[in-house]
């Protein structure tokens, strides 16, 4: 079997995600390489510990990077403490007056409390650049590969975490709103009532784009593994509660080769794994990666990659 509905012209968002250590970032890296043959695509990493630098031999970092050798493929690495002090520039004048308008807080406490950072914003920062990039259009493709499973989940859930916030907000805004009209008789919006609209309209298109099968598919990759299938397991349940229904997986360094008594060893110890990863995701479509003989780095080892996602291998 191979991957598929990728050139669908409407699917603009792939995110990979799985445990750690089963080859998320080669699975992404590689299916990003694939869809730049017929599609301008940016490859983002939202996971802390980047690799996509050291995956195609060629620094990334946190800015928009052509990738060596593939004319449509672009790269970057968003770094969510970047994007959240960015953030907090571009707005410091409408968060300073949220806190000035609901809180007995004074100058000093304020500006304080402005350079905290709150649980969960990484993930809420990170998903707002990548909607950000869709938004600015430039792309036909966005690839996402994220950290291990923990990680893609708040990044899923990001956009109820950030409603929760708003939601906050908007209740302090309320009272003020409400004091402002009793002692003038009208109240007019303003810049903190602006941002708050925006966010929430960020929240809508995150939750728009995320639940839209057409639109957005979840890629999880899996190895033949009782841990990594019980986590990949739990990952699908997940994802579900949150309307979000893959169809695909990858199931990674399969071990197809019995040339000698180490793997015979691993392919009879694989066997009843891969057994159970038919039944458990018996609904998806299974498409089997072997084991690499070397560590998948650099451009030939991502395009043999390539060829066995995609089934052009012989």
């Amino acid at each position: 079997m191979a991957l598929n509905g990728f050139d669908n012209s409407d699917l603009k968002l792939i995110i990979f995600g799985g445990k750690g250590g089963v080859g998320k970032t080669s699975c992404a890296i590689a299916t990003a390489i694939k869809l730049s043959e017929n599609f301008k695509t940016l490859l983002i990493s939202t996971d802390p510990a980047h690799s996509l630098s050291d995956s195609l031999e060629q620094s990334i970092g946190f800015s928009v990077q052509k990738v060596a050798g593939h004319e449509n493929l672009d790269a970057i690495e968003v770094d969510a403490e970047i994007a959240l002090t960015k953030f907090k520039s571009d707005h410091h004048r409408e968060l300073k007056k949220l806190l000035e308008t609901s809180s007995n807080l004074d100058n000093q406490d304020i500006d304080e409390m402005l350079t905290l950072s709150i649980p969960g914003i990484d993930e809420v920062m990170s998903f707002k650049a990548i909607i950000d990039f869709i938004e600015e259009g430039n792309y036909e493709k966005y690839v996402v590969d994220t950290a291990p499973t923990g990680h893609a989940l708040r990044l899923i859930s990001s956009p109820k975490m950030l409603d929760d916030w708003i939601k906050v907000a908007v209740k302090l805004r309320w009272k003020y709103r409400y004091m402002i009209t009793s002692f003038s008789g009208s109240y007019q919006m303003d810049e903190v009532d602006s941002l708050l609209l925006s966010l929430k309209k960020t929240v809508k298109r995150i939750e728009n784009i995320l639940k839209n099968q057409t639109k957005c598919e979840f890629m999880p990759v899996c190895i033949p593994e009782a841990m990594a299938i019980a986590e990949t397991e739990r990952l699908l349940t997940d994802l579900g509660k949150s309307e979000i229904i893959p169809r695909q997986i990858i199931v990674n360094h399969v071990m197809v080769s019995d040339e000698c008594g180490f793997c015979q060893k691993r392919k009879a110890g694989q066997s009843k794994y891969l057994q159970q990863i038919g039944e458990t995701f018996a609904h998806l479509n299974k498409v089997e990666v072997p084991v690499f003989a070397e560590e998948i780095k650099g451009v030939e080892s991502l395009n043999q990659l390539k060829t066995f996602l995609f089934g052009v291998h012989e």
